[in-house]
This record gives C-alpha cells, structure tokens and sequence, in this order.
C-alpha cells in the first residue's frame, strides 16, 4: 500500500470493505512502515511484527464486522493489553503481564483493530521522558508527553490513529509538538477501567490522529456517539461564534504561539464565524493551580502501594510529586474541587454567549533536548473543567517546528468543538 502513511481511517476501512485490501496487507505496510522509522524515533515500548499479522489474519478469516475492522492502531503503554507486557513507563512494572485488556483497549477489538503496539509512555503519565524523539525538525526534540509516543507513531505516518490520556495536557501538548490532531473528549467519555490511574477525577481517555475527521470516527465509534456524521457544519458556520480565549497565562505564549492564535481567528472569520476576545470569570485564573494540587493530592493515594513496595524504582522527578501531594492537606484539595465545580458552572454561563472557545496548546514549539517534555500551562485548565478539546495543527513556527490552536467546547457537547475544528482544519488546507 503506497498511501498507507497517508491515508485516513476512514478511507483504510473502505478499502477493506471493498476487498481492494486486506486486513493483511494493512497490517503489512503499517509493520513496514514501523520497520523503517522506529529506529530514530523510538515511539513503540513493545511491537512484535509476528503477532500483529496473527491479528490480520485471524480477522480476515472473519466477516467483516465492527466500525474498525481491519484498522491499525497504536495503544498507549498506561492501558493494560492482555496479550502484550503493559509497563506504565516504569521499570517497577517490567515484568507486568496483565490478563485482562483495558476497557477502551477491548473496546477497539470488538469493533474489529488491529493492536500494532504499545506505544512509550512517559514514566506512570507524568514527566520522566521515554526515548521517544519528535519525527519533526533535524535535530532532537521533545515530542512532549506523556502520550509521547503516541503522538510521535501517528506523526510519521506509522499508524493512522493511538490512543491517549490526558491529566494536565498529554494529549493536545504532543499533538501540538509532533504536528498531529489531539482529542481529548469530555471527561468521563470511555471508561478509565484497566488504565494505570494517576488522577482520577482528571484522568482522560482521547486519540491522537492525522486529521479532525478520523479522531471523531475513532471515538464516536468507541462511545457510540456520531461524532463523525456531524462534521459537515458549512450550514451553520456564519453563525458559529469563536471566543479568543487568551486565558490567565498569555504572557507565557511565544510569539509563534501568538500569531498562530490570530491566524486561526482569521481562517475561521473567513470561514464565517463572528470572532470576539472572551475573558474567563476571575476565579477561573486560580485553575491550574488546583489542577497541581488536585493531581498531586490524587496521585500520592493512587501510588501508595508502589510507594510502600518499590519506592527505590520511582524517578526523582516522580518521588517529588508524591512527596507534594502527601504534603496537600484534605482542605486544601477540597478547595481545589470546590473551585473547579464553581468554575463549571462559570464557564456554561460563558459558552452561552460564544460556541468555542480558541486558546493556544502550547506555550511554543517543541523543546530542543529529550530531557523534558515541555510544560502543560495551557491545558492543565481545560483538563480540571472536562471540557472537550481538539488540537488543530496549522503549520510551522518561526522555529520550523508545528504549531497550532485549541478548540475547546462546552461539556458533552464535542459534536460541537469538533465540527469547528474540522471547519478551521479545512479551511487552514484550502490556502495552502
């Protein structure tokens, strides 16, 4: 398949069914590809060629059944695979070998996928970098985390769509970094069960894809939502209202950052939505500092055992975080809570004046150096609120390296962002 790197889910999975393909052959030229970029980017904890054409094949002996069936996919190493070692990025669990898949992970077998891999997670979804390198740029840069190498797999064309999670900004950070689409649907969207947690009430399952199209098809058919059928907005586009959103930390965007937020407001204003400058009630700048404390709080009860049993294969970076959330006290993590169900409640009262809000993803362009994996200071906020968010690659910074946007929309209503960021996507590739 000479378009394998190109093509999107939907165009793979109507190959199969047409038999121009089969499952087989899918599997083949994604192995090829992995084969051929792996070595420099090092996006796969675990990928055995063998079992993924054991996968096909089984498949191809079936009828053709589930919205996904024959289409290859990338799974986060923080989801647990019954058939594949499962490491959350730490040596503690080296040797892990779960007996059970992950609900989401059983989610996509059902519907027909074939697992590629494991892709490299950042050590338990926090900021101890894997080997992962971003596939853009000549030299090394950071493809952020913690879905790191899920983002960096999709980026250079080794599997159309991986999984993701999102606690402070690990799934629109690296789609920014590495170039690709980040869907992080609204909280509570695919169940968590069989997922290494690290802050419960923060943790999000989401997809990382090569276009907004495919990350709607992928979840929607996950959640039994039709994401995917209600993209076509060019009805309702005059009316859609865009709220910049620049939020408490715009004087940490990059000039790139800046510029890629007024070209958005642009391309969408061209599109024929009505583009206002919206500023989020006061209590809202205390945000993500209730995100820090809320996920350090969290994390120091969901690592207690390992921190009993194995604290000697913590990072220093990790033990750090224990260390402060052991230090967060019972009343200050409520009133981080009551804060963010306060904050809620404010942000509905916003999004009835404006449809989305457009903010940036990132303070900048990836990082030079594998030593760290950036900083979440723009998602940390939208992560502690549940909202939906959708990151839209628009090209290249100054730098050389991608950059690009956040829409973001109210809660349970991610039809609605992702039909905006499928309106900005389309709009951005018509110019250039």
């Amino acid at each position: 398949m000479k378009d394998y790197a190109s093509s999107s889910l939907k165009e793979l999975a109507a190959c199969i069914a047409r038999r121009e393909v089969s499952v087989e052959m899918v599997a083949r030229a994604g192995i090829a590809h992995i084969e051929e970029y792996e070595p420099a980017v090092h996006a796969w904890q675990h990928f055995d060629a063998a079992h993924v054409i054991e996968q096909a094949r089984s498949l191809d002996a079936q009828p053709h059944a589930g919205l996904l069936y024959g289409l290859p996919i990338g799974v986060k190493d923080l989801m647990d695979t019954a058939d594949m070692p499962t490491t959350y990025g730490s040596p503690i669990y080296s040797n892990y070998r779960p007996l059970l898949d992950a609900a989401c992970v059983a989610g996509t077998r059902s519907a027909g996928a074939v697992v590629m891999g494991k892709t490299v997670t950042t050590e338990f979804a926090t900021f101890r970098p894997g080997p992962t390198r971003n596939p853009h740029g000549a030299a090394d840069h950071t493809p952020g985390g913690s879905s790191s190498g899920s983002a960096a797999a999709v980026a250079s064309g080794m599997v159309p769509a991986a999984f993701g999670t999102q606690t402070a900004g690990s799934i629109v950070r690296p789609a920014a970094y590495c170039g690709v689409v980040g869907y992080k649907p609204t909280f509570g969207t695919l169940s968590l069960a069989g997922i290494k947690s690290l802050a419960p009430s923060l943790d999000t399952v989401g997809v990382l894809t090569r276009s907004v199209d495919d990350a709607a098809f992928f979840i929607g058919a996950l959640a039994r939502l039709p994401l995917s059928s209600m993209l076509s907005s060019d009805a309702a586009a005059p009316r859609l209202r865009i709220g910049i959103c620049r939020t408490a930390h715009w004087d940490r965007a990059s000039v790139g950052a800046r510029e890629k937020l007024e070209q958005a407001a642009r391309l969408l204003e061209r599109a024929g939505a009505i583009i206002s400058d919206v500023d989020l009630p006061a209590p809202c700048a205390g945000l993500t500092d209730a995100q820090i404390r809320i996920m350090g709080y969290e994390a120091a009860a969901a690592f207690a055992s390992e921190a009993r049993t194995s604290p000697d294969g913590f990072s220093d970076a990790f033990a750090a975080l224990l260390e402060a959330g052991r230090a967060i006290d019972g009343p200050a993590y409520v009133a981080a809570q009551t804060l963010a169900a306060a904050s809620r409640q404010m942000v509905a009262g916003v999004f009835e004046t404006v449809d989305i809000l457009l903010s940036p993803s990132t303070e900048g362009e990836a990082p030079a150096g594998l030593a760290a994996t950036g900083d979440p200071i723009f998602n940390r906020m939208w992560s502690l609120l549940g909202n939906p968010c959708v990151h839209v690659p628009l090209g290249n910074g100054p730098g050389g390296m991608p950059l690009g946007v956040t829409l973001t929309g109210p809660r349970w209503s991610d039809a609605r962002a992702l039909a905006a960021a499928h309106l900005l996507e389309r709009t951005f590739a018509s110019i250039n």
